[in-house]
């Protein structure tokens, strides 16, 4: 799906050194079409990292994405500089009288906080609440996840004793899902996470449906019946070196820091990583797109109704 993003952002440069279709406003303007129109909030710190993974993973097919970043107003991001935030990102109301196909919500390095105490906690609903009635399918992602089961359906998360860190298997639990169409038996994807929420809390909860699990890792993907809402608590979408990045930050600051697992070969941190969960990763956001937003929208997006669990 060729991705539409503004001519200048960082991740068209490295996109298109990747081979990856990626079609500047200026081409865009030019096609006659309707484009599936995706919000992303972006609550990372890294937000140049995270844009470019997330349009990595939403590009590459046959139809035309439409990518919006936004970020939220009551925190102030200190690790990207004003200028990029100014030239590329909305807030919240800058948007909240448009619709969207479908919209994602990133992770944050929240987790030690309960989510009341978050500092953006209450915009953060208010976006959550907005988006029932005007995205169609909405996707949330590590902390993101938590926030939207907590906040939705009230599931608590739960510290772990120790950082859920590495790259772990995974299994489909409901082998009819459309989201894990064309997986293979055992597929992987990295965590990096201290807190989870558990089996036992998700079960209760009628609306939704587990979709896929690890032995080690729990839970990783929840869904509502119709695919209206997709609670994911991984991170399908880092790069190679992302958890690299956090050992070593970590390890260098003498922070108790185990080595992420099934990551560095041989559990050696001086060598390079293996990437088992990309071709995963790119099929998963291929098939959110594919089955949960581009052939369940409405062709008026306007249309886009409360949402129906």
């Amino acid at each position: 799906m060729p991705i539409k993003i503004p001519n200048d952002l960082p991740a068209t440069k490295v996109l298109t050194e990747e081979n990856i279709f990626v079609m500047t406003e200026t081409r865009a303007m030019t096609q006659d079409i309707r484009p599936l129109k995706i919000l992303l909030l972006n609550l990372m710190p890294t937000k140049i990292d995270t844009e470019t993974q997330i349009s990595r993973l939403l590009s590459n097919s046959a139809l035309q994405v439409e990518l919006t970043l936004i970020m939220t107003k009551t925190h102030q991001s200190k690790n990207t500089s004003k200028d990029h935030l100014f030239a590329f990102y909305k807030y919240f109301d800058d948007v909240k009288t448009m619709k969207f196909d479908g919209m994602i919500i990133t992770g944050a390095p929240v987790e030690h906080l309960e989510f009341e105490d978050v500092e953006y906690w209450q915009e953060l609903c208010d976006i959550m609440e907005w988006s029932k009635s005007n995205v169609h399918s909405t996707f949330h992602i590590c902390w993101g996840a938590q926030a939207g089961l907590y906040y939705h359906f009230g599931i608590p998360k739960v510290a772990l004793g120790k950082k859920m860190f590495g790259v772990f298997p995974h299994v489909a639990d409901y082998k009819q899902s459309t989201l894990f169409r064309g997986f293979d038996d055992v597929f992987y994807v990295p965590h990096s996470r201290h807190s989870e929420v558990r089996r036992e809390d998700v079960e209760k909860v009628p609306e939704l449906k587990i979709l896929a699990s690890s032995s080690k890792a729990g839970i990783y993907a929840v869904s509502t019946r119709h695919g209206r809402q997709i609670f994911i608590t991984g991170h399908s979408e880092y790069d190679r070196d992302t958890l690299k990045k956090e050992y070593f930050r970590d390890k260098n600051l003498g922070k108790p820091i185990d080595v992420p697992e099934n990551y560095f070969p041989d559990n050696d941190d001086t060598k390079d990583p293996v990437v088992t969960w990309r071709s995963s990763a790119a099929l998963m956001f291929a098939n959110w797109l594919n089955y949960y937003v581009y052939q369940a929208t409405p062709y008026d997006i306007t249309s886009i109704n409360k949402i129906n669990h």
